[in-house]
């Protein structure tokens, strides 16, 4: 039998339902507040990532999943959404009309990473992002939306950590520090962080290893080497924050494990995870559209870990399965063809109706209409044919009524079941 590939998953009738809700709600906000759909593709050059997210980095280094095709071109599996936005923005010159930009997107994203609860090969992200705009003003709104998005799921016991990264102007006497302390602490880290240490030593400070943890402890905050513009912004965010609510705590550890962020950065950290406790995070790439050939635009975004988020949400799965309006039981064929026909009509004016197309006994039909949870069921059969009703059943109430069998059949049908619609 064939299987699954490890780190893959199937999402099957009965769970997708609650996918489903999750991104109606999340379309729902991101368009209030004035975002746009953009849907790219899954596979891009492996230098778009290689530049943007940077050579590196373990995403680049161990989990693209990236081939050569016919022509011996490397291409790679989508890693993230932000590069692949930004490729976008820059290709299509969506800056020439308009350089304010704000986009949404929805859909899978590809790791070889070590598969484990909530983490997959193949995982889906709910991305935002916005282009165009420096002002601080911007970070507080996308984290006021991704807060106000967590509490519209139901999503509790999370917490919004933030952090700033500095610029290129800022991070030289930082990294100077970070260097003379990672000499210290050679005999500490482990093999991927000794090799960090030389060629992007902050990325030390995103090291899960245990050990590596403990020896980056103290490390010197970099919020301790913000240049003038990058405190004052920071400041900035932490008014706006407080001035919308929304609490926040400020973690001079946090580090995103992309080399594009810049100042302001931030994850939405849970509880509910385990050792795996960021549910999203993000922050401003404001140095990527230049790096990528585009104009030197600001720009921030965030993305959402969607397996993970249905692991934790506070809505109900059940609430949101698809279950039939009405099920019609038909004995013989006679009667069959007109369930039939009623099972279309009724489907062109938006009633799920479903029937039994192998025309069993009346009991394994009821059992099948129990099945399907089916509001009601509707029964035609030879002794029905003959007084000219069939009749229809509410499966809740037990309650019966009569349905004449003319032209105006569906009509009647309908009018009984869709006052009764939840």
């Amino acid at each position: 039998m064939i299987q699954l590939i490890r780190g893959f998953k199937d999402i099957l009738p009965g769970e997708v339902e609650l996918w489903q809700e999750i991104e109606r709600i999340s379309r729902e906000l991101f368009e209030t507040f004035g975002f746009k759909e953009i849907r790219i593709p899954i596979m891009e050059n492996t230098e778009l990532f290689a530049r943007s997210i940077g050579e590196h980095t373990d995403i680049v280094e161990k989990e693209m999943y990236t081939f050569p095709d016919r022509k011996g071109d490397l291409i790679t599996l989508r890693p993230e959404a932000t590069a692949s936005v930004v490729r976008s923005y820059i290709q299509h010159k969506m800056y020439a009309v308009d350089p304010v930009r704000k986009f949404y997107t929805i859909g899978p994203m590809f790791r070889r990473e070590r598969p484990q609860k909530g983490r997959y090969r193949q995982f889906y992200q709910i991305n935002a992002e916005v282009i165009g705009v420096d002002a601080p003003y911007v970070d507080a709104q996308l984290i006021f939306i991704l807060a106000t998005l967590l509490d519209r799921l139901k999503i509790s016991d999370v917490a919004v950590h933030i952090n700033s990264l500095g610029c290129p102007e800022c991070r030289p006497a930082f990294r100077k520090a970070l260097t003379a302390l990672l000499e210290d602490k050679k005999e500490d880290l482990c093999a991927d962080c000794l090799r960090r240490s030389s060629t992007n030593p902050l990325r030390v400070l995103d090291c899960k290893v245990p050990a590596c943890r403990e020896a980056m402890a103290d490390a010197p905050p970099l919020l301790d080497y913000l240049c003038d513009g990058c405190a004052n912004h920071f400041a900035s965010v932490q008014r706006t924050l407080n001035g919308l609510g929304v609490p926040f705590v400020i973690d001079k550890q946090l580090v995103r494990g992309l080399d594009y962020y810049t100042r302001t950065t931030f994850e939405i950290q849970t509880g509910a995870l385990g050792a795996q406790s960021a549910v999203a995070g993000g922050g401003r790439y404001d140095g990527l559209i230049k790096m990528l050939d585009g104009p030197d635009m600001p720009a921030i975004g965030f993305a959402i870990g969607f397996d993970r988020l249905v692991e934790i949400v506070g809505l109900k799965q059940v609430d949101f399965e698809k279950t039939p309006r009405l099920f019609i039981a038909a004995l013989g064929e006679d009667c069959a063809e007109k369930a039939f026909d009623w099972v279309c009509r009724l489907g062109l004016a938006g009633i799920h109706a479903e029937m039994d197309m192998a025309v069993r006994s009346l009991k394994s039909q009821m059992k099948q209409a129990d099945r399907s949870r089916a509001a009601f069921v509707l029964i035609i059969g030879e002794s029905e044919l003959a007084s000219g009703n069939a009749i229809l059943r509410n499966m809740r109430t037990k309650a019966q009524s009569p349905i004449a069998i003319d032209a105006n059949t569906v009509k009647n049908v309908i009018a009984h079941i869709r006052p009764h619609a939840t």
